[in-house]
């Protein structure tokens, strides 16, 4: 049998005629209050000074907020302006001595670790053909999300895996796979935790918290910030499945694992392609998936009572119209429908997508942004990888205005960039449709 039949994740093909700016009628059964529209301008300047005009819903809707989302889960969840993110002493700004953000690749296997080889491979698969993303392509998207600062790739034989017991302690173990592996760096060999899955996709997991250590033992001298891939399932506390990612934004370092992102495991883990962003805008898709939570329907709310000053905002725009969104959804429509059999190079695809996304997210962090309240924005909590695969690869004005605050970059120099890397990557589903959002935008301010 063909190994991609099982990719088939969708029964009939969904047109996303309207698409929704607000957040789902979930959010007001789950507790959620969106800050008002004065509020949202309001956090995005430094000083108390009258705000421009809103940025439009079309291009900035709010976040989604479905059952079991972070949102839903910590409504009351504390929003962070600019002028708070100014005022954080745990932000550590750039400086000349610290400007550059390196990115180390998932450390190679030593000759006697070779047994962890099998650990990077989910159970039961039968496509060994798709390979993880590769780090320069995150390192070139990092550059672009992030312009205006150096971002480079560690060296590779930085970070080593190696057996951690002893020849005689080895031995004794031999029955079962071992509680701790070694990972050599240039001066120590630190010592992992390790433990099965608890799910059995994979036959185990590394410690994200010894990894960060190690990650912070050997953060570069002149690093801003440094960002470790892995492509082994990770966990974090003794109740967790899994784990794919964590930031220690104080100490200048992320963690981000590949291995949960892989395409081949999305009918496994329920991951819907069809309504990832900016699909997960569409109304049809928003009502059913309320509709057939476990959770009690919501009421049906008063029009947008919470917030009166937003009354006059429209709730839902035609996939007709001329917007960043829509032009984003034109953009995946335009290519081979999720329902349909994906050739190796768009699964691989999917899958540096994911990886591009989350590192921002994660990196975000250091530069000590916080998880975002106001807008669906990159920057936003994650519960699930379902809701992962549902939010927006771009940062809300809040977060860009924090960023730019940070970097110092020009925000056409950076949305150009952003395209230019887009381009790169044509025929993928989340890069085609990143290119056409910034298109638009970018049209919106230059006028041409």
């Amino acid at each position: 049998m063909d190994p991609r039949k099982k990719e088939k994740l969708d029964s009939s093909p969904c047109l996303h005629p309207k698409l929704c700016l607000e957040s789902s009628d979930h959010s007001s059964q789950a507790g959620y209050k969106r800050p008002t529209e004065q509020q949202r301008l309001s956090a995005a300047l430094a000083h108390s000074s009258k705000a421009s005009d809103a940025p439009r819903a079309t291009t900035f809707p709010a976040p989604l907020v479905l059952p079991d989302d972070d949102l839903a889960l910590d409504p009351k969840a504390p929003p962070q302006s600019l002028r708070q993110w100014i005022r954080l002493k745990e932000r550590n700004p750039i400086t000349l001595e610290r400007k550059t953000v390196y990115v180390a690749t998932s450390p190679t296997i030593g000759p006697d670790a070779d047994f962890m080889r099998t650990w990077t491979i989910p159970a039961g698969s039968d496509n060994l053909n798709v390979r993880p993303p590769k780090t320069i392509d995150v390192v070139e998207y990092l550059a672009a999300f992030y312009h205006g600062i150096h971002v480079r790739a560690l060296p590779q034989e930085a970070l080593t895996f190696a057996s951690w017991d002893s020849p005689s302690t080895k031995s004794k173990a031999s029955k079962g796979a071992p509680r701790y592996i070694g990972l050599n760096t240039s001066s120590e060999c630190v010592r992992i935790r390790t433990r099965a899955s608890m799910d059995r996709i994979f036959t185990r997991q590394l410690n994200l918290d010894d990894l960060l250590d190690t990650a912070i033992s050997i953060l570069p001298d002149d690093a801003y910030a440094l960002v470790l891939l892995v492509d082994y399932d990770l966990y974090e506390g003794v109740d967790d499945e899994f784990v794919c990612g964590r930031a220690y934004g104080g100490s200048r370092v992320a963690v981000v694992s590949s291995a949960r992102y892989n395409p081949m495991l999305d009918a496994k883990q329920g991951v819907e392609r069809a309504h990832a962003w900016p699909a997960s805008h569409c109304q049809t898709y928003l009502r059913t998936f309320c509709e057939s939570s476990t959770l009690q329907p919501a009421k049906k709310r008063a029009k947008r009572s919470q917030n009166p000053d937003e009354k006059a905002l429209d709730s839902s725009a035609s996939s007709e119209d001329a917007t960043p969104l829509t032009a984003a959804v034109a953009a995946c429509q335009a290519l081979p429908s999720f329902d349909s059999l994906l050739p190796t190079a768009v699964l691989e695809g999917l899958w540096l997508g994911r990886m591009c996304r989350t590192a921002a997210h994660e990196l975000g962090h250091c530069f000590g942004m916080d998880h975002c309240v106001y807008y669906a924005c990159a920057m936003q909590g994650s519960a699930s990888l379902k809701e992962d695969a549902r939010q927006p690869p771009y940062i809300c004005p809040v977060d860009l205005a924090k960023m730019l605050a940070a970097t110092g970059a020009d925000p056409v120099a950076r949305y150009k960039a952003i395209v230019a890397f887009c381009t790169k990557h044509a025929g993928v589903h989340l890069f085609d449709a990143f290119r056409a959002w910034m298109l638009e935008v970018l049209q919106g301010i230059e006028g041409t």
